[in-house]
């Protein structure tokens, strides 16, 4: 086994997300199973030598990296906490805007409003904890609804909740997407 297979696992470990099983990081690898069984020996037995934040979790199938259960908590936690302050695409924020100011709202209603697909701006969002589910809607398919979370309400410096929000002019009951996407991209320059 070599010190390459050893690190291209740990790269393949680190930059998958989710866990793998033994044959994709083979595949990814482009080396025989044994001989990737053999690196995750190795590298288990070096992120326990240096005493790493890391370590190889091999839960029933699938291997991957986490948290070594001596890791500073705290900064991990703190990090956690700043993930949703990173910044937010134009995409993203029309979003969060549209779900902000309708909620609870379904995708396919955010859709039409934006006039394009919202559904990963939507998975960013959730991801973010910046909105949550909220029940189902009674359309065709009964689409999810989502509402903000008290995480936007901190990030977007709301202490009264959803009142804080910049006042738009009425809109109808029958919301036209262009006419609010300008209102929603009007409150945004003002308050950029």
């Amino acid at each position: 086994m070599s010190d390459d297979l050893v690190s291209i696992c740990e790269a393949l470990l680190f930059v998958a997300g989710d866990p793998l099983t033994l044959p994709e990081l083979a595949a990814a690898a482009e080396a025989d199973e044994d001989a990737v069984q053999a690196a995750l020996t190795e590298l288990e037995r070096r992120l326990t030598e240096r005493g790493a934040g890391v370590v190889l979790d091999r839960t029933g199938p699938r291997l991957g990296l986490r948290a070594a259960p001596g890791a500073p908590a705290e900064a991990a936690s703190r990090l956690q906490e700043r993930a949703p302050e990173r910044g937010l695409s134009p995409a993203a924020l029309e979003a969060l805007a549209v779900v902000a100011y309708l909620q609870p709202i379904g995708r396919p209603e955010i859709a039409r409003i934006r006039g394009v697909s919202s559904d990963a701006v939507v998975a960013g969002l959730l991801e973010r904890e910046l909105i949550e589910e909220a029940g189902r809607g009674d359309g065709l398919g009964a689409p999810v609804l989502y509402r903000t979370t008290t995480v936007f309400e901190r990030i977007f410096g709301l202490e009264e909740g959803l009142e804080g929000l910049p006042r738009l002019e009425t809109a109808d009951d029958e919301v036209d997407g262009a006419e609010l996407r300008q209102r929603l991209h009007a409150v945004a320059a003002e308050r950029g």
